[in-house]
């Protein structure tokens, strides 16, 4: 574990050094190409980075914020877009480095009150006089989900053998939201302390989904969908409406969009797995933007002329997820074993913070 740690403290050494480089590289080139072209390397650097790590989490969590996110965000800044770009005059340093490496973004209405995010539904923010952070339900929802992902990892850790394996799988998929909402809120919580910036929530209470539009587009792990959008989306949009026309533009780009989603799950799971791809992960976001796809069409067909009552639709789209979840999602990890070894390591942080509790009461 000590050499782990060591492992981890090197590599992202490397990133705030690498980052430092792109923040001076942004002042002196100018955008375009030529910028592009000082960033690869530290983008190749990116990619290659995770493999200096073995550790399931750290190694899921590292290659998701610098080899996806923080590679996105240089490609956009290359080109003078996107959270790196958006106020360059009031972006210090510091700032650069965590939004940078972080998996967060700026609310829009701390670089430009008059601006409006077109991401997101309007319910998404934060009045000014009450922040996210401070907002009582907010707090509330993270105590009670926190202590829920305490008890599932307790309950999968000890999981009787002859338990049947379609009520592991649905242990896994709740499991799988919890510790993507309390790590990505943690993080928000220390980055916000950073910047001093109010953040864009990660998530939307998903479990409350509508439909899959609703599900991906405005409800689950909404920091990739920001990062897509401007990367896949909306270049694919633009090109695909010359060909399409206006309408039917967003189709072609949300198929784009959810390929690129697949492929970069698939480097994930390769760093983690440390075996070839099976393309499994790759065909359940496939599936997902095909299916997208048609749900948007049938809406444009009926124009709002009959609709499913949400307790419905929501039970179907939640049971659609959580079905292609267990056919494509899932295997790729069981087989690998990295949902054992996810468990162990959160078992082995609870003993580590179990005894220096307990060397600190017996200190005191």
């Amino acid at each position: 574990m000590e050499g782990e740690m060591n492992n981890l403290i090197k590599v992202w050494l490397s990133v705030t050094v690498s980052l430092s480089y792109c923040y001076v590289m942004s002042k002196l080139v100018s955008k375009g190409t030529k910028r592009l072209i000082f960033f690869l390397p530290i983008i190749c650097l990116f990619l290659f980075l995770p493999l200096k790590l073995n550790s399931v989490n750290l190694v899921g969590g590292t290659s998701f914020c610098i080899s996806w996110l923080a590679n996105f965000k240089l490609l956009l800044l290359a080109f003078n877009k996107g959270p790196l770009a958006s106020n360059p005059s009031s972006l210090s340093f510091g700032r650069f480095i965590v939004i940078a490496s972080f998996p967060i973004e700026i609310q829009e209405s701390n670089i430009n009150p008059s601006s409006k995010n077109s991401h997101f539904p309007t319910k998404t923010h934060q009045n000014k006089q009450n922040p996210s952070h401070k907002n009582p339900k907010r707090i509330i929802n993270f105590t009670i989900k926190s202590l829920l992902l305490a008890i599932l990892i307790r309950v999968c850790n000890n999981q009787d053998h002859n338990i049947h394996p379609n009520a592991v799988l649905i242990l896994y998929f709740f499991l799988t939201y919890l510790v993507l909402e309390t790590i990505l809120a943690t993080v928000a919580t220390l980055a916000r302390a950073l910047v001093g910036l109010e953040l864009e929530p990660q998530f939307n209470e998903p479990y409350l989904s509508t439909s899959l539009q609703d599900f991906w587009g405005r409800r689950w792990n909404l920091i990739v969908t920001r990062i897509l959008r401007p990367t896949v989306f909306e270049p694919t949009f633009r090109f695909s409406s010359t060909l399409l026309g206006y309408k039917w533009a967003a189709l072609p780009a949300i198929i784009a969009t959810f390929v690129v989603s697949g492929l970069f799950h698939e480097l994930m799971y390769y760093y983690m797995a440390r075996m070839p791809p099976t393309w499994e992960v790759t065909s359940f976001f496939i599936l997902h933007g095909l299916c997208l796809t048609v749900e948007i069409v049938l809406k444009k067909a009926l124009s709002g002329r009959w609709r499913l009552p949400g307790l419905v639709s929501g039970a179907l789209t939640i049971g659609f997820v959580m079905l292609t979840s267990f056919w494509l999602y899932y295997p790729q990890l069981l087989r690998c074993k990295a949902d054992v070894r996810t468990l162990e390591e959160y078992a082995n942080l609870g003993k580590l913070l179990g005894k220096m509790v307990t060397v600190k009461v017996t200190i005191f």
